[in-house]
């Protein structure tokens, strides 16, 4: 057989938790002989790893190793004999640049994961981007949160949701996505590039961190700007004009010649939602999901999944996802952060919405994850404007139901399955502004009873699926209502253009597109390749 530079993918090597990655790649090695392939010369490294916790008496790793170098191409029979695969080449694709001349920069909305990679791409290839923030630098935002979890004092602007590098930077930093595309290896790749740990690169749930991705992002920006685009913090996006050589951007510092406008505000910027609905764009509503952040000891959540193996140091806090579906709608957990806590999302005034975060260690003494009911247009009048009014209308009532200072209103999972409160002693301490700025409050306070009553059946289910799930003690705090964006804003799948525009080009999760940090900058990467495709670069 003659050889070529390849790699290949041995997967299913099941190996204890005390083993280390060596003992993987001795049984590559193994492997690979099967198939009449010598090893030496050939590298070796760790191409996936995933926990297998199945059997609590027997919980371990499961290993795939990437092998390359000069290898031979056996049959695709002996090659599923010895349980190996053939990596195809991934990489991001050449674009052939395209001739339109632009009138002046590009323009980026937001600079979240969408916004940011659509940045970085732009200005690697030549374009100068200049990218506008309606928040802060990442310093700012870290004062700014904290100023609102000791005073409660919200600036609408800076905040969990909005800033440098979006709501993803305040979060558990989680990297998994549920699109198949080989671009989310490069999305990882350059995350490692601007330092994050080189783990994500093989974990079958990577996760940065709060902690770590905030300096991740700053570097990013400062890349951006080193080659010559421009960063433009505190500059909210008003609205825009289209002329015939190009764009006029309205923004709350001025206005700003650009020519292509990619439009990447994230899920919370209802502002811009209002403007862009008053102003006539083609945009659609679309189910999301509603509900609370549950919060178990971290440790309780380990013994149920892990067994006698909970609290080794290989394995970490053990995860979780769970869903419960009925023949109306379902309920899932969502976004789960081991050792992590419940934080203060709010956006607007007069309005409480909670999220997770966690740092890299996950070294919390609770864990926490969204449990969350399914809405859909029918639940709330199928219009752009009443999805929006219908999230908010919750958390309004949240406020209120909290006290009205941005205290969160909280239920011990056993008075929300009573029908009379009891208010009694409790293990879990809630993590929300530091467990001081929390009120008892029932969740039919401020979600819809169809909402309560899917939950609470939920809550049965998981039980049946792990162990003390429902356990009396453990936390629900609300309300969590920021999971996706409530409606869609329209584009050409081809050109990626807003409907009936010439030069928007509406992407990531805030244009109802993507869903978490990996598919955004996914996202935000497709769609400057469609700003190069046309134009030719500055």
């Amino acid at each position: 057989m003659s050889t070529e530079k390849r790699t290949f993918i041995v997967n299913n090597i099941k190996l204890s938790v005390n083993a280390s990655y060596k003992e993987a790649f001795s049984v590559a090695r193994r492997r690979l002989s099967r198939l009449g392939i010598k090893s030496a010369g050939l590298s070796f490294s760790i191409y996936r790893r995933s926990v297998d916790a199945r059997r609590k008496s027997d919980v371990s790793f499961v290993y795939s190793v990437a092998v390359t170098g000069e290898l031979p191409s056996p049959s695709r029979e002996r090659l599923m004999e010895a349980d190996v695969a053939l990596l195809p080449p991934v990489s991001l694709s050449t674009v052939m640049l395209g001739e339109e001349k632009m009138s002046a920069p590009p323009l980026i909305v937001g600079s979240g994961p969408c916004g940011l990679f659509a940045a970085l791409l732009l200005a690697e290839n030549g374009y100068a981007p200049i990218l506008i923030e309606r928040g802060g630098s990442v310093k700012e935002r870290q004062g700014s949160v904290s100023r609102f979890n000791t005073a409660q004092i919200l600036d609408p602007d800076t905040n969990i949701q909005f800033g440098a590098g979006g709501a993803g930077t305040f979060s558990d930093g989680k990297l998994i996505t549920r699109i198949n595309d080989p671009i989310s290896s490069y999305v990882l790749s350059r995350l490692v590039e601007f330092g994050a740990p080189k783990e994500i690169l093989y974990l079958a749930k990577p996760h940065v961190g709060t902690d770590v991705l905030a300096p991740v992002i700053t570097k990013i920006i400062e890349r951006i700007e080193e080659l010559g685009g421009k960063v433009l913090f505190h500059t909210k996006y008003i609205n825009h004009t289209e002329r015939p050589n190009g764009n006029i951007a309205i923004t709350s510092r001025g206005e700003i010649p650009c020519s292509a406008i990619i439009l990447a505000i994230g899920h919370s910027a209802r502002d811009t939602y209002d403007g862009l609905i008053y102003g006539g764009y083609s945009i659609e509503a679309k189910p999301f999901s509603v509900g609370m952040r549950i919060e178990h000891l971290a440790e309780s959540i380990d013994k149920a999944l892990y067994g006698d193996f909970a609290g080794h140091s290989a394995l970490g806090h053990a995860e979780y996802n769970l869903s419960h579906n009925t023949k109306v709608r379902g309920v899932y957990t969502f976004c789960m952060c081991p050792g992590g806590e419940v934080v203060a999302a709010a956006s607007e005034i007069g309005g409480v919405v909670v999220n997770g975060m966690s740092a890299h260690a996950r070294d919390g003494k609770n864990s926490n994850s969204a449990v969350v009911c399914s809405i859909f247009k029918e639940d709330y009048g199928q219009t752009p404007r009443a999805a929006i009014d219908f999230q908010r209308k919750i958390e309004r009532a949240a406020f209120y139901a909290g006290g009205g200072d941005y205290s969160a209103p909280i239920s011990s999972v056993g008075d929300f399955l009573s029908s009379t409160g009891v208010h009694g002693s409790r293990k879990v301490t809630p993590t929300y502004m530091g467990g001081i700025h929390v009120k008892e409050a029932r969740p039919e306070e401020f979600l819809p009873d169809f909402v309560c009553t899917a939950i609470r059946n939920a809550l049965y289910d998981f039980d049946k699926k792990i162990p003390g799930f429902s356990s009396p003690d453990a936390i629900l705090t609300g309300a969590e209502t920021r999971t996706s964006a409530p409606i869609r804003i329209l584009r050409d799948p081809e050109t990626r253009l807003a409907i009936g525009t010439r030069n928007l080009y509406p992407a990531g999760e805030g244009a109802g597109y993507a869903g978490g940090i990996t598919s955004a900058a996914i996202d935000g990467i497709k769609t400057a390749f469609a700003v190069m495709k046309r134009y030719k670069p500055l």
